[in-house]
């Protein structure tokens, strides 16, 4: 008997429903995932359409989600470098060790690079991302989070093969109207 194939498409977050998106984070992550760092980086901030993917199933059920958030390191003079900070990467449990989460990952990177982006970062495993995307801790050693982290998973990956440095508090990023 022939293994089926399962199909999956990678479409624009912003064409789901904000509530399904919500719902599969939970299952992803749990309820209490408001209270993680990550969250408080980017509090207040409104995820990046052009950075932010979703996977569906044939069916067109929401499987997986990437988003990504404006942040910024901003320095002790309140100055801020800006950066894009990815994540979460959620798939759906029964969905996990398909190629949902790496193709998106493949998406935002390829994305960053074609819209020429500020660096991206994210908090993560640098052993699975370094070697799939070239995410790296270097340059990330002055850099600090409102809440518990290890310094090993503040990863970072600058888009235009640059270099990533500064030292500094991660936050959402102030926007500066003209």
């Amino acid at each position: 008997m022939a293994e089926r194939q399962v199909v999956s498409h990678i479409l624009p977050l912003d064409s789901q429903p904000e509530e399904a998106i919500e719902q599969l984070l939970d299952a992803a992550f749990g309820p209490d995932r408001h209270g993680r760092t990550a969250y408080k980086i980017r509090d207040g901030m409104p995820w990046l359409p052009a950075l932010s993917f979703a996977v569906v199933n044939a069916d067109g059920a929401l499987i997986g989600t990437l988003q990504s958030w404006p942040v910024a390191l901003t320095q002790a003079d309140g100055s801020q470098s800006p950066l894009i900070m990815v994540g979460p990467v959620a798939v759906d449990p029964a969905h996990q060790h398909g190629g949902h989460g790496r193709a998106m990952m493949d998406a935002v990177v390829a994305a960053a690079r074609t819209l020429r982006t500020e660096p991206l970062m994210m908090i993560g495993d640098p052993e699975y991302y370094g070697r799939f995307w070239g995410f790296t801790d270097e340059g990330t050693s002055g850099w600090d989070a409102p809440g518990p982290f290890e310094k090993r998973r503040l990863l970072a990956l600058p888009v235009d093969g640059g270099r990533v440095a500064g030292t500094g508090m991660l936050a959402p990023r102030i926007a500066v109207a003209a």
